[in-house]
C-alpha cells in the first residue's frame, strides 16, 4: 500500500525550493557549440563547471546575481541574472588568445597529449603506491541514497503527511562507515572497518562492504564506478582512447595544468569525461573531476594535498554523485527488487527520477614512510573489526568529519520502518541464499539441488535436504537429503554434520555418511566452490553410475584468506549398477572397497577478500585460480581392494575487457596410477547423449563441458584438457535485447594403460587430440540461448550429422 502511494504521489506533488537554482549553458558565441568544463562563479564565492554538454546549474541564496563565466581561449563574460530570468540562461563567449604561462599553446590539443604522455611516463613517481614504501591513513565515509537536498515536498494532502516525511525529512538509504587503511609496497592496501551502520538493519550487509563504489586513485588502468571498469584518464592505453585539451592554468602556490579529457568517437566504452589537474613540476594529479552521462549519470571529484617531505600529492577526499540517466540501467545494493538501497526509474518503488545517490569520503590522520606500518600478505582486503556495529555515538563523533544533520538521524527510524514492513531484511537473505542455491526457512537452508532432477538411470529424481544455519547455531551444523528415483525405485540419502574447531580460521571438522549413485569417471576437487544452475545439463543424458556407500570425515581450513584447504578421509563399499568388472590380480571386481585420503588446495593470489565475524567472502574475482587435489588410496585398511594414487591440477584465467568482452582459458590435467577401476578413472565431460539424430541430441549445454563427445566413449587415466571461450562485445539491438556471442575451442589429450583390464564396457582412449569448436549466442530470452559445436581431426565421425551438437544454453543472473 505504501509503495503504491508513493507512485501516486509523484504525479500529485509540486517543488518548493529552498533555494535559487540558476540553469543555463555557456556556447561558443561564432559555432554556437557547447563549452565543457567552463568555470561560473556568483559574486559570492558559489562555483560551478558546465558539463560535457556545456550546461550548468548553479545555487545562490538570492537574486539578482552576477555571474561571471571563464574559459580559456575565451574572453571572460560576467551577466547579471534574475528571479525571472533564472531559467534557460544562455551565455555566449568570445574566443581570445590566451597566455598559459609555462606552454606556449599553438596546438592545443597537441600540448595537452605531451603533457598527458609525461604524466604517464611519470606515474611511478607520482603514484602514492609506487613511489612511498608505506601509509597509513583513516577514512570517514557517508553514503546516502535520497531526494535531491536542495528540495522540499509539498502536498495538501494531509493524510500523506508520513509519506511527505520520508521524503522531506529522511533518506531513502543511508550509511556510514569509519575505517583504518594500511599499506606497504609490494603488498595490497588492506582496510579495517572500525565502525559500519546502515539505515534499516541492526546487523549490516557485509556484501555492501565489498562493493567498489569509486576508484581510489587515478593512476590505474582502470576506474571503477559501482564495479563497472572504464578506462583510467592516465592508463597506458588513455592517449588510443581520450581526447586531451588545455584548458587553463592555475596560479596559486602549486601551478597545475587544468586539461579537459573526452573519449575518442570512436572508442565509447571509454566513456569517461572531466578534467585533471595536474601540477607543472611534477605532473602528478592535485584534483579530478569525472563525468559519465548515459544510463546512469555520474558524477565524481577527488582532491589532493601536498607533502612536502616526501614531495608527493596524497589524496584527502572523494566523492561521487549517481543520478538515473537515459536508460534502464539501475543501482542496487541488495539485489532484486528491493526498493532500499536502489536508484532507478521504478513506478513501483519509492525511488524516481529525482534521486540520486551520493558517496563521500573523506581522509585524515595521513602518515607516510613511517616505520610503525605492520602490514602482512595474510590479511584480507577488507576487514570487519568485531565491534564495528556496535560504537557509541562518542565513537562516532571522534571521527565523523562531516556533521550529523537532522535528515541523516530520521533516517534510521524512518528506513527501520520500511525495512520491517516491506520484510527487507528476509528478501536480502532469500536472494543471497538463492544465488548459491538454497532457500532459507528459519534455522534451516533447504537445498535446491534436490527437489527435481532427471537422469537416464534414475528417471526423474525427487527429493528434498539442506542443512542448518546459524539461526540454529553458528558452532555446528546439521545436513542430509533424501531422493527417490522412480524408474529403478530406489530411495538414496545422506546425513552429516560439522563443528566449528577454529572460528578465525573457519576451520569446520565434518562428519558424513551417504548412500547414492555417482558417475563413473567423475573427478570434483573438496574446494571447488559451490556452483548453483536451475538446471544441471549434464545429469539428463547420464545413464552411466555406479552404487556406493561412503563413510567420510573432513577438516575445511582456511589457511590465508587466498588459500583454501580440505582434507578428507573417506571408505566407500562400491558396487556396479551394470555389467562391468574390474580384473586385477587375476581377480574380477564388480563390488569392492576403497580407502582414501585426498587433500585439496585453492589458491586465489589475486582476488580480494572480506572478513566478516561470520567467516570470509570474496568480493573480488581474481586470476588465475589454481586448485589442486592428491588422493591416496590404501589396499588393507578397512578391508579395501587397491592401492592407487590420483592427481588433478586445474588453472582457470578470465580477462574481462573494458568494452565487456571477455576470454576464459580452463587448463586441466589428471594423472592416476596404481590399481585403478573404471569408476575412478577419468572422462572430459561429455555431453552429447548417445542417440542418431542431432534433434534427438538437442538438450542443455554445459559450462565446461564437450559438447560433441557422446557419453561413456572416452576414459583416461592420464588426461588433458583445455577449454577456450571468448565473448565478443554484447550486440546491442534495443536497450533490453542485448546478446551475447561466444566462441568456444575445446581440446582433450589422454591415455589409459591395461584396457584390457575393464571388462563389460566398451570405450577408447584419447591418446590422439580430440577437438571441438563452436559458438553460443546467449540471452536471447529469459536467460535462455542456442549452442552449436562440431567435432573435428582425429576423432572426426565419418556421419557428419554425427559431428554436430545443437542445444540451449540457460544463464541466469539475479
Amino acid at each position: 500500500m505504501r509503495s503504491k502511494l508513493f507512485c501516486f504521489l509523484f504525479f500529485t506533488h509540486f517543488v518548493v525550493i529552498s533555494q535559487v537554482s540558476i540553469r543555463g549553458i555557456v556556447i561558443d558565441e561564432v559555432s554556437k557549440q557547447p563549452l565543457p568544463f567552463a568555470t561560473v562563479k556568483t559574486e559570492r564565492a558559489s562555483y560551478a563547471l558546465t558539463s560535457v554538454n556545456g550546461e550548468f546549474v548553479i545555487r545562490c541564496k538570492t537574486t539578482p546575481v552576477k555571474l561571471t563565466v571563464s574559459y580559456l581561449g575565451y574572453q571572460s563574460k560576467t551577466i547579471q541574472v534574475t528571479a525571472e530570468g533564472k531559467e534557460n540562461v544562455r551565455i555566449s563567449l568570445v574566443a581570445a588568445e590566451e597566455d598559459l604561462g609555462t606552454v606556449n599553446v599553438k596546438d592545443q590539443e597537441n600540448v595537452a597529449s605531451k603533457i598527458i604522455k609525461e604524466a604517464i611516463q611519470r606515474k611511478k613517481q607520482n603514484d602514492p603506491k609506487k613511489s612511498l614504501q608505506n601509509y597509513s591513513y583513516k577514512s570517514y565515509n557517508k553514503f546516502k541514497i535520497t531526494e535531491d537536498n536542495q528540495a522540499l515536498l509539498k502536498t495538501q494532502d494531509t493524510a500523506r503527511s508520513d509519506i511527505e516525511r520520508i521524503f522531506n525529512e529522511a533518506h531513502s538509504f543511508l550509511s556510514e562507515k569509519v575505517s583504518d587503511h594500511h599499506f606497504r609496497k609490494g603488498l595490497e592496501e588492506k582496510e579495517t572497518v572500525l565502525a559500519t551502520r546502515m539505515t534499516g538493519f541492526e546487523e549490516p550487509v557485509y556484501n555492501v562492504l565489498g562493493i567498489k563504489v569509486q576508484s581510489n586513485s587515478l593512476y590505474n588502468e582502470d576506474y571503477t564506478i559501482f564495479n563497472n571498469k572504464f578506462i583510467g584518464p592516465l592508463s597506458n592505453r588513455a592517449l588510443r582512447n581520450y581526447y586531451y585539451k588545455v584548458l587553463d592554468t592555475t596560479q596559486d602556490e602549486h601551478p597545475a595544468f587544468v586539461i579537459l579529457f573526452q573519449p575518442r568517437k570512436s572508442k565509447n566504452y571509454a566513456s569517461l569525461e572531466g578534467v585533471l589537474y595536474l601540477d607543472v613540476k611534477t605532473l602528478a594529479v592535485q584534483k579530478a573531476i569525472i563525468e559519465l552521462r548515459g544510463e546512469l549519470n555520474v558524477m565524481a571529484r577527488h582532491d589532493f594535498d601536498y607533502f612536502k617531505e616526501q614531495e608527493s600529492w596524497f589524496p584527502t577526499s572523494k566523492e561521487i554523485t549517481i543520478r538515473p540517466g537515459n536508460g534502464r540501467q539501475k543501482v542496487t545494493l541488495f539485489g532484486g527488487r528491493i526498493s532500499v538501497g536502489r536508484l532507478g526509474i521504478d513506478k513501483k518503488s519509492f525511488t524516481g527520477n529525482n534521486d540520486f545517490l551520493v558517496s563521500k569520503t573523506d581522509i585524515f590522520d595521513i602518515k607516510l614512510n613511517t616505520s610503525d606500518n605492520d602490514v602482512t600478505s595474510n590479511l584480507p582486503a577488507i576487514k570487519i573489526d568485531p565491534e564495528a556495529n556496535h560504537r557509541s555515538e562518542e565513537f562516532w563523533n571522534q571521527y565523523r568529519t562531516s556533521a550529523i544533520t537532522d535528515k541523516d538521524l530520521n533516517s534510521f527510524p524512518v528506513v527501520d520502518s520500511i525495512v520491517k514492513a516491506q520484510n527487507i531484511k528476509r528478501r536480502i537473505n532469500v536472494i543471497q541464499s538463492f544465488n548459491v542455491g538454497y532457500y532459507p526457512v528459519g534455522f534451516f537452508d533447504f537445498d535446491l539441488t534436490y527437489p527435481i532432477k532427471y537422469n537416464n538411470f534414475e528417471g526423474l529424481r525427487l527429493g528434498v535436504g539442506g542443512l542448518t544455519n546459524n539461526k540454529l547455531s553458528d558452532r555446528f551444523r546439521l545436513e542430509g537429503y533424501l531422493v527417490y528415483g522412480f524408474r529403478d525405485s530406489k530411495s538414496k540419502f545422506g546425513v552429516g554434520g560439522g563443528v566449528l574447531v577454529n572460528k578465525k580460521t573457519t576451520s569446520w571438522l565434518n562428519i558424513n555418511y551417504t548412500d547414492d549413485i555417482r558417475e563413473v569417471g567423475s573427478f570434483m576437487y573438496l574446494t571447488d566452490r559451490r556452483v548453483y544452475s536451475l538446471f544441471e545439463p549434464r545429469l539428463v543424458n547420464i545413464d552411466f553410475y555406479y552404487k556406493h556407500r561412503t563413510w567420510s570425515t573432513s577438516l575445511q581450513h582456511q589457511i590465508s584468506p587466498k588459500l583454501l584447504s580440505e582434507t578428507q578421509l573417506s571408505v566407500s563399499n562400491i558396487n556396479q549398477t551394470g555389467g562391468y568388472q574390474f580384473i586385477n590380480d587375476g581377480t574380477a571386481f564388480s563390488g569392492y572397497k576403497t580407502a582414501e585420503a585426498t587433500l585439496a588446495l585453492r589458491w586465489s593470489p589475486f582476488s580480494r577478500f572480506l572478513k566478516t565475524p561470520t567467516g570470509l567472502k570474496e568480493i573480488q574475482d581474481g586470476y588465475p585460480k589454481i586448485t589442486a587435489q592428491y588422493t591416496q588410496g590404501f589396499k588393507g585398511i578397512f578391508d579395501s581392494n587397491f592401492r592407487y594414487s590420483k592427481i588433478g591440477i586445474k588453472a582457470e584465467y578470465i580477462i574481462n575487457r573494458i568494452n565487456q568482452s571477455s576470454t576464459s582459458i580452463l587448463l586441466e590435467g589428471d594423472l592416476a596410477t596404481g590399481d585403478v577401476p573404471l569408476t575412478h578413472l577419468y572422462h572430459a565431460y561429455p555431453n552429447a547423449p548417445t542417440k542418431e539424430t542431432v534433434l534427438q541430441r538437442f538438450s542443455v549445454a554445459g559450462r565446461r563441458t564437450f559438447e560433441t563427445m557422446f557419453f561413456g566413449e572416452f576414459f583416461s587415466d592420464r588426461l588433458a584438457t583445455l577449454q577456450i571461450k571468448h565473448r565478443i562485445e554484447p550486440v546491442k539491438i534495443t536497450s533490453w535485447f542485448k546478446p551475447e556471442v561466444v566462441f568456444i575451442t575445446r581440446y582433450a589429450l589422454g591415455d589409459v594403460s591395461n584396457i584390457q583390464n575393464h571388462q563389460g564396457v566398451e570405450f577408447t582412449s584419447l591418446k590422439d587430440l580430440y577437438q571441438e569448436s563452436g559458438f553460443e549466442i546467449n540471452k536471447l530470452f529469459a536467460g535462455f540461448g542456442l549452442s552449436f559445436a562440431y567435432r573435428y581431426g582425429a576423432y572426426h565421425l565419418p556421419d557428419v550429422a554425427d559431428n554436430i551438437s545443437f542445444k540451449f544454453t540457460f544463464y541466469l543472473k539475479l
